[in-house]
């Protein structure tokens, strides 16, 4: 399954919403304009906007203003990125050097607050209140899944409610609002707008839990990163935590060590951990429980090709390799 397929039917929508996110773009600043357009056309799933054109298709939504909010969504994702690549100190993204390592950091914060402020000048343009208020409450707890990702780096003791607590606030969160906001607009009951946000949380999260399993398992030239990034950075993901609670005391240890340490010198015995231990497959299982309940939570929608690519997104968050 491609991701080119399931957009075939927001096709058009699609390139409406990349007009919107170039002329968006603009600014008399040279570096703001450079710096914004080389992260935001350097690839990328672009799956939080297709889950807002999706969502509205489903509900029957033929306006425009969907264009304009997943553009939001895009730049909002695309400001995160410039932070966290920042504050991770990455060079490498979607096979591209990141923009802090091409410009320093310094631009690309500044740029990421540019997004940001954008993004919420072009919901003020929508002129939705609800719609602000699910966009602003979505951005405050992404910052704070930072924080507490930020807290958790180099952390062994860090448990798996605590992994999860980030992973729904730093990267499902937004999965939840860009359903949510399809749902606003096309005039969804607020029964089925809570199923659609639950739909887009559970989502997100089958999302990053295989994101943590490629960063031990995938090829670089399709995930577009360094492989072992995350034990670099001493983030306790799901597979090292898996290890600690299942593997020998020497496992156990060696992981311990490479939390707390960082770097990759420990990189081969730790992905020896993980294998020994099935550390990867328990992440994948839980990742499918995930898109479960994402499917799931579709069930009161109506029949569409819409809702039949939304199920189809679910699969493709687990099947994927990149």
């Amino acid at each position: 399954m491609k991701l080119e397929q399931l957009y075939n039917l927001i096709g058009p929508d699609m390139q409406a919403v990349d007009a919107v996110i170039r002329k968006r773009l603009h600014s008399e600043v040279v570096l703001v304009r450079q710096v914004a357009e080389y992260i935001v056309q350097s690839g990328g799933k672009r799956l939080r906007p297709a889950l807002v054109l999706l969502v509205a298709g489903a509900f029957g939504y033929r306006g425009t203003r969907h264009h304009e909010l997943a553009a939001v969504v895009e730049f909002i994702h695309t400001a995160t990125l410039l932070h966290d690549d920042v504050v991770d100190e990455s060079d490498l993204r979607r096979g591209r050097q990141t923009a802090n390592a091409m410009f320093g950091n310094a631009a690309s914060v500044l740029v990421g607050d540019f997004l940001y402020s954008r993004a919420f000048q072009m919901m003020v343009e929508v002129g939705e209140m609800r719609v602000m208020r699910v966009l602003s409450d979505a951005t405050n707890v992404i910052a704070e899944g930072e924080v507490l990702q930020l807290m958790n780096c180099h952390d062994a003791d860090v448990d798996e409610a605590r992994y999860l607590q980030v992973i729904r606030y730093k990267t499902a969160k937004l999965f939840e609002a860009a359903a949510r906001l399809g749902a606003i607009l096309g005039g969804a009951t607020p029964e089925l707008e809570r199923s659609l946000a639950d739909y887009g949380m559970h989502l997100g999260t089958a999302f990053q839990l295989i994101d943590d399993v490629l960063d031990y398992s995938g090829a670089e030239v399709e995930t577009g990163k360094h492989l072992g990034d995350d034990l670099a950075e001493g983030k306790p993901t799901l597979p090292l935590i898996h290890v600690m609670q299942n593997g020998t005391p020497e496992q156990a240890a060696c992981v311990r060590r490479a939390i707390e340490n960082g770097g990759r010198d420990d990189f081969a015995q730790v992905l020896a951990a993980i294998r020994a231990t099935g550390a990867l497959e328990h992440a994948k299982r839980q990742a499918a429980t995930e898109a479960e309940r994402a499917a799931v939570a579709l069930d009161a929608l109506p029949a569409s090709q819409y809702k039949d690519s939304l199920l189809e997104l679910s699969v493709f968050a687990v099947a994927r390799s990149f």
